[in-house]
């Protein structure tokens, strides 16, 4: 049976004697992202022809699978505190999960699951929380970490079908990012303030609809973990953050008694 060398796998290692599973997501991606695609995002068009992205492929969430995925996050982490502040060594990474894993019939359903996975791997992660960064999801400065890393997640699944750009295929998905690269492209600045209302044009009119109104600038105001996960149409939103910082859990526990 054909194994990828690590848990960080490089887009031109998936081949087609990879498992088809994984060689099924890599044609989804192709299919919206490859030639004259008007998918809204031009730094994923663009990271997918130049074959900049790195894979996470997860099988199973049992102890294994949650190792597995955590080991391949390391890596990228570490991969990533290499950047040189070009776009052609900022590597997005896909992280996706098989069907026997989650496989749901709502957009709700999804989510939870994707924060259950970024609070299972928050609660395996060694490194401290940065102290430049909040541990508040509310807070402004707040950011999902990992080995030290503040970090950007987009859940992408195959519930939606009001916000397609957060469709990416069969399977759900994690995008991640490191949290500066966006500050650096896409920040609130003159520059990102014009990048960000360009791609928020075009995500309109690919999926159909006013983009969500929860996107916004981070340390602005506004609820980053509301931009992880978009609800697939415009409601207005009152739900709460269900991650939890391990010290702000040992408080919770303690003040509980």
């Amino acid at each position: 049976m054909y194994r990828f060398s690590s848990a960080l796998v490089a887009q031109g290692e998936i081949c087609g004697e990879a498992p088809q599973w994984c060689f099924h997501i890599l044609r989804d991606l192709e299919s919206r992202l490859a030639g004259d695609s008007v998918f809204p995002c031009v730094f994923s068009k663009n990271a997918f022809k130049k074959k900049l992205l790195r894979f996470v492929f997860v099988e199973t969430f049992d102890p294994q699978g949650i190792h597995h995925l955590a080991d391949g996050l390391k890596q990228y982490v570490e991969l990533s505190r290499q950047w040189d502040g070009t776009l052609d060594t900022a590597y997005p990474l896909v992280v996706a999960f098989s069907q026997s894993v989650i496989r749901a019939d709502s957009v709700a359903a999804y989510h939870a699951f994707g924060w259950q996975v970024l609070q299972t791997l928050h609660d395996i992660d060694p490194a401290p929380w940065p102290d430049d960064v909040g541990q508040d999801p509310d807070a402004a400065d707040w950011s999902m970490c990992f080995n030290g890393m503040p970090l950007f997640c987009n859940m992408s699944n195959p519930a939606h079908q009001g916000r397609r750009s957060r469709n990416l295929g069969d399977h759900f998905i994690l995008v991640i990012n490191p949290r500066e690269r966006f500050d650096a492209f896409a920040g609130d600045t003159p520059s990102g303030r014009k990048v960000r209302a360009q791609i928020r044009q075009r995500v309109e009119r690919y999926d159909g609809q006013a983009h969500a109104p929860q996107l916004g600038f981070f340390g602005t105001g506004g609820s980053e973990w509301w931009q992880y996960g978009l609800l697939d149409d415009n409601r207005e939103r009152f739900d709460q953050c269900p991650f939890l910082v391990r010290m702000a859990r040992a408080a919770s526990t303690t003040s509980d008694g």
